[in-house]
């Protein structure tokens, strides 16, 4: 996601004109129920090379199991949904698991990686027209609250979530969680009291799409985003796109003072790709950091986290590192092949260089960091095991040493290979 950032923003909001037919062309409860799954095998390996510090691996087997009923026939539909998870420990025991970024098995009290790990959850659900109403296990991808997904499980939350599209383009989602279930533990207990949440986003045009949201996590933060993004098309097969992010944050005093810092932030990005033959992806992006304090998201509050979702960092600058210190700034030049395009359908490649500067901790005002990305994918076209995708990602981070309370040097790989496909 956070390679293609512009793109995704696309998708999001322009989703009130791609989203499924409403309750009126409804077939039924049974008729339009699917049933999904995802086999992920993922390894994550991350070599520091700040002294004293241990390097960190985990690597696991996943299945993720995904029904969703239909809606019964009438003006007023009911629905039920459901979701079970299932991984196995492959590596990652003791002295090398308990990385927070990696978060694929939860340590037991005596340092121990789970073996395993089971989830199950579900959620029912109203509809009237183009609008939902759902409570049980939710999982959100908006800029405001994104579930993570980007690891071995599902990140997910309980409670309601509102979703209406009854004008063409505009999509309105609200929601009111009290639970959270962090990816790596079947346990409930993440320490989150309540987190609301609600905005919208807008497809003015052809050309120019925009969103804005709001939320609160209890006792925790209250926190603003706005995005804006502007496509102009050119011939023969070029586009330019200009895409902005940015998120405003107040902390709770408390929370603050717990966590040694200040309490406001406001962190944007503003990216400028260029697209030549659907093939080639040229970008530039500038990334600001400014307030009393870093951006702060994701994380489980018993840990001393936010809570408010492991993606919810909707900005240009994001890989292994977010660049979201204290007061940095950070620039990207980046380049995407979509060697399909080339003679080699599925297969395609990404690499970025950020770097970023004015980072302020307890040694300095001006703290340094840089980041080389490399990602690879490959996507099978057809055959038995069609939609199977290898993904390959390689990043090489280092940060000044007087910034290594903020973030450590390291090197880091990441396996992933998915296998979904359907049942019904």
């Amino acid at each position: 996601m956070k390679t293609k950032l512009s793109l995704i923003m696309l998708g999001l909001l322009s989703s009130g004109s791609v989203f499924a037919a409403g309750q009126a062309d409804s077939k039924g409860l049974v008729d339009d129920s699917h049933m999904d799954v995802l086999f992920r095998n993922a390894f994550i390996n991350r070599d520091y090379k700040y002294k004293d510090t241990e390097t960190k691996a985990e690597w696991g087997q996943g299945i993720m199991l995904d029904f969703q009923s239909g809606y019964t026939e009438g003006p007023v539909g009911f629905g039920v949904d459901g979701l079970l998870q299932y991984a196995v420990r492959l590596d990652g025991g003791r002295g090398r698991s308990g990385a927070g970024g990696i978060d694929f098995f939860h340590q037991d009290n005596d340092g121990k990686a789970k073996s395993d790990l089971f989830k199950a959850g579900g959620r029912v659900k109203m509809r009237v027209s183009n609008t939902v109403l759902s409570w049980g296990t939710q999982r959100p991808v908006l800029p405001i609250l994104n579930a993570d997904d980007s690891r071995l499980l599902y990140e997910t939350y309980t409670g309601f979530m509102l979703n209406s599209q009854e004008l063409d383009g505009l999509d309105v989602n609200a929601g009111y969680f009290t639970d959270e279930q962090q990816k790596s533990d079947d346990s409930h207990n993440t320490g989150l009291k309540s987190l609301t949440f609600g905005g919208a986003s807008y497809k003015f045009n052809d050309y120019f799409s925009g969103a804005l949201y709001a939320s609160n996590v209890e006792d925790t933060l209250n926190k603003q985003y706005l995005g804006m993004t502007y496509t102009q098309p050119f011939a023969n097969d070029q586009t330019f796109i200009l895409d902005f992010n940015g998120y405003h944050s107040h902390l709770d005093k408390q929370f603050a003072e717990s966590m040694d810092t200040g309490r406001k932030n406001t962190i944007w990005s503003l990216a400028a790709s260029y697209v030549l033959w659907d093939i080639h992806t040229f970008k530039v992006a500038y990334q600001q950091n400014s307030g009393t304090a870093g951006y702060n998201y994701g994380g489980y509050r018993n840990q001393g986290g936010v809570g408010d979702g492991g993606n919810t960092i909707w900005l240009s600058n994001s890989y292994w590192s977010d660049f979201n210190g204290e007061d940095e700034r950070s620039w990207q030049v980046a380049y995407s092949v979509d060697l399909g395009g080339l003679g080699v359908p599925g297969l395609s490649y990404d690499v970025a260089y950020v770097n970023g500067d004015n980072i302020k901790t307890s040694a300095t005002s001006n703290g340094k960091e840089h980041e080389l990305f490399n990602q690879l994918q490959y996507k099978v076209q057809d055959g038995f095991a069609k939609d199977l995708k290898l993904k390959v990602r390689y990043s090489v981070l280092r940060v000044s040493s007087d910034a290594s309370d903020y973030n450590k040097s390291g090197n880091e790989i990441r396996v992933f290979v998915d296998y979904p496909f359907n049942i019904f």
